[in-house]
């Protein structure tokens, strides 16, 4: 475990993230890493340096909302937003902080979907970030390192990539979402049943209930 001043000797990846917020096509709500002391705890069980985006956004922030808190991406914890990006892989991804894990949790979205990077347990493409897709529980490749990724979330056609799974008026009920709770659908979004989301029944569940469901029904379907 690399000690906590080489971890945020370089603070470039900082400097260049508020050059990104500045421009950012898509709103973005910069959360402030409010207890320094879990900052630095969350940079130092994650083990990534502040010369990255990664490292800069969990020592500086206590997580991003993007597009009115449809996309979280995680960072130290904030009240609005309480997960570190640590903390909510340790027992999903690594037992101990400091392993290798297959993947690596890095954010959500306000529908259940997830997004890590894979450290080969998802897919051929190393250091790249998935997609575990709602609508289909298979861990997609964005072909997007972490940096690209972070830029997509700021930049991106969101519009586009969420076409068929924005409701009328999402934006009212996204904007007052907590980062901790997504929404859950009736019938599932996988199923046959549930893929017009604007006849699907909606109902708010705390986020570690939506991963957990997630999981067992890709066990239990055997989903690959």
């Amino acid at each position: 475990m690399r000690p906590l001043t080489e971890l945020k000797a370089d603070t470039s990846g900082w400097v260049l993230l508020k050059e990104l917020f500045k421009t950012a096509k898509n709103k973005v709500d910069v959360l402030p890493a409010t207890n320094s002391a879990k900052a630095a705890e969350a940079l130092y069980q994650t083990q990534v340096t502040t010369h990255s985006y990664m490292g800069a956004i969990i020592y500086y922030t206590g997580g991003l909302l993007i597009d009115n808190g449809w996309i979280r991406l995680l960072g130290s914890g904030s009240p609005r937003f309480t997960r570190t990006l640590p903390g909510w892989n340790k027992g999903k991804t690594f037992k101990e902080f400091g392993e290798r894990p297959g993947y690596l949790l890095i954010g959500d979205d306000a529908i259940g979907g997830f997004f890590a990077i894979n450290g080969g347990a998802l897919g051929p493409e190393m250091g790249k970030v998935y997609y575990l897709a709602p609508e289909t529980l298979k861990w997609e490749s964005l072909q997007k390192g972490y940096s690209d990724f972070v830029d997509f979330c700021l930049n991106g056609d969101l519009d586009k990539f969420y076409e068929a799974y924005r409701w009328k008026d999402w934006q009212t009920g996204v904007k007052g979402l907590h980062g901790d709770s997504v929404y859950n659908f009736y019938p599932t979004l996988w199923s046959k049943e549930g893929r017009d989301i604007q006849k699907d029944t909606r109902k708010i569940v705390p986020v570690q209930e939506q991963y957990d469901f997630n999981m067992d029904s890709i066990r239990q379907f055997n989903i690959k």
